[in-house]
C-alpha cells in the first residue's frame, strides 16, 4: 500500500520527517553536562590551534561561553579566522591580537605566540587529516600532525601550560595509514610531556565527525545534488561517527577529568555502515541515485577500531568515556624528514616509529 493508502490522506514531502544525525548514528547524541566541568577554562588565558577548523571552530564557540580571561584563535587560515571571529563576536574586523595567523610547523612563530599570550590551557586541533591525500604525501603529513604537535608541547613545557588537550582520531588505534601513523605518534609525544612538566598533557580521541569539512555526509550531500553517483569505497565498510557537539564536548571534558599521559575516548555505539548512511541520504532525494562502489583506497581499513590490539580502556569517571594508558615517546625516537626519501620509504619509517621499544626512555 502506498502512504496515502496507510494515513488515509495524502502525503506531501513536507509530512516526510527528514534523515537526523540520530538517524545516521542509529543512537542519540550523548550530552555532557558541559558546563559543570568546563570551570577550569573560566577566568584562563586559553589558546586553540586549528581555531578555523570544524573541530576548532566550534571549540572556540564553546569555549568562549565560559568566559575565558583571554581564548587566543590560532590558524594558518586567514579566511577561517575571519570565518570564526564572526561566528562568535558577530563581526570580524580582524582586528585583534588574539587573532594569531601561524603555521605549527614554525618554530620560532609558535615561540613567539606563547611568550606573546602565555596559555595557561592550550586544545590543539590544527592537523592534516584527509587520509588518502596524506597516503601521497605522508612526510606533509609528519611535519604537520607530529614535528607540529613536538614544536608546540616544546612551547607548551617551556612557558609552563597547565593543560594541554591534543586533538586525536580513532585511526590512531591499530594505524595502518599516514594519517593513523602521524596521530598516534602525536599522542605518544603528547604522553611523553606529561612526564617533563608540571601541568596536565593528554589526548582526546574520536571518530568521524558528521558534517565535518571533507566528511562523508558532506561529500554524499554534494554528489546528490548534484545528481549522482554517489560513491562508497565498499558495501561492507563501517565507520564510528559522533556530531561536532559531541566531539567538541568531548573535548573539553577531556581537559577536566583526563589524567597525565592518557587518551580518552569515547563509547560512541556500534559502528555505522557507509552504505547504509549513503541509502538514507538518497532515500530523502526527489529522484533515483546510483551508488557506485569504488574500492578500499591505501590506508584505509574495512573497519576502524576504539582501542588498539594492546590497549584497555577503563571508565572511573564518566560511564561513556573510556580512560586509556599511552606509551610515551621520546623526541629524539621521530623519524626525520628527508628530500631524497621515497613516500613509501617516509610510510615505512612512519609505521615503524609506532612500534613501541622502550617507553621508560621517553620519561627519563
Amino acid at each position: 500500500p502506498s502512504a496515502s493508502e496507510l494515513y488515509g490522506a495524502e502525503v506531501s514531502t513536507a509530512d516526510i520527517r527528514p534523515v537526523t544525525y540520530t538517524d545516521l548514528l542509529g543512537r542519540h547524541e550523548v550530552d555532557t553536562d558541559v558546563e559543570s566541568i568546563a570551570g577550569y577554562v573560566t577566568g584562563k588565558r586559553v589558546l586553540v590551534t586549528g581555531a578555523g577548523g570544524s573541530i576548532g571552530s566550534e571549540l572556540s564557540r564553546q569555549l568562549y561561553r565560559f568566559a575565558p580571561a583571554s581564548l587566543v584563535l590560532l590558524d594558518r587560515d586567514e579566511s577561517a579566522l575571519h570565518a570564526v571571529q564572526l561566528s562568535i563576536e558577530g563581526r570580524a574586523l580582524l582586528d585583534s591580537r588574539n587573532l594569531v595567523v601561524c603555521d605549527i610547523r614554525d618554530r620560532d612563530r609558535v615561540r613567539t605566540v606563547f611568550d606573546e599570550h602565555q596559555p595557561e590551557v592550550v586544545f590543539h586541533a590544527a592537523a592534516l587529516k584527509h587520509l588518502p591525500l596524506l597516503e601521497m604525501h605522508p612526510a606533509e603529513a609528519l611535519k604537520t600532525n607530529v614535528w607540529g604537535t613536538q614544536e608546540l608541547v616544546d612551547a607548551a613545557l617551556a612557558s609552563g601550560v597547565e593543560r594541554f588537550v591534543n586533538i586525536s582520531t580513532d585511526k590512531a588505534a591499530n594505524p595502518c595509514s599516514a594519517l593513523g601513523y602521524t596521530k598516534r605518534l602525536a599522542e605518544r609525544l603528547t604522553a611523553a610531556a606529561a612526564h617533563h612538566g608540571d601541568g596536565v598533557y593528554l589526548s582526546v580521541r574520536f571518530g568521524n565527525v558528521l558534517g565535518s569539512r571533507g566528511s562523508v555526509l558532506t561529500a554524499f550531500a554534494s554528489q546528490i545534488e548534484a545528481g549522482g553517483p554517489v560513491t562508497v569505497t565498499h558495501p561492507d565498510v563501517t565507520r564510528y561517527f559522533m556530531t561536532v557537539e559531541e566531539a567538541v564536548q568531548l573535548v573539553i571534558q577531556a581537559g577536566a577529568v583526563g589524567s597525565d599521559g592518557e587518551a580518552l575516548v569515547l563509547d560512541m555505539g556500534e559502528p555505522v555502515k557507509i552504505d547504509d548512511v549513503a541509502k538514507r541520504l538518497i532515500a530523502e532525494a526527489d529522484r533515483p541515485i546510483e551508488i557506485v562502489y569504488t574500492g578500499l583506497r591505501e590506508g584505509e581499513k574495512l573497519h576502524e577500531v576504539l582501542l588498539g590490539a594492546e590497549e584497555v580502556g577503563a571508565r572511573p569517571i564518566h560511564p561513556r568515556i573510556s580512560h586509556v594508558a599511552v606509551p610515551p615517546l621520546a623526541v629524539d625516537q621521530l623519524p626525520e624528514v628527508a628530500p631524497h626519501l621515497t613516500d613509501g620509504q617516509v610510510l615505512a619509517m612512519l609505521r615503524d616509529a609506532c612500534v613501541v621499544r622502550d617507553p621508560e626512555s621517553a620519561t627519563s
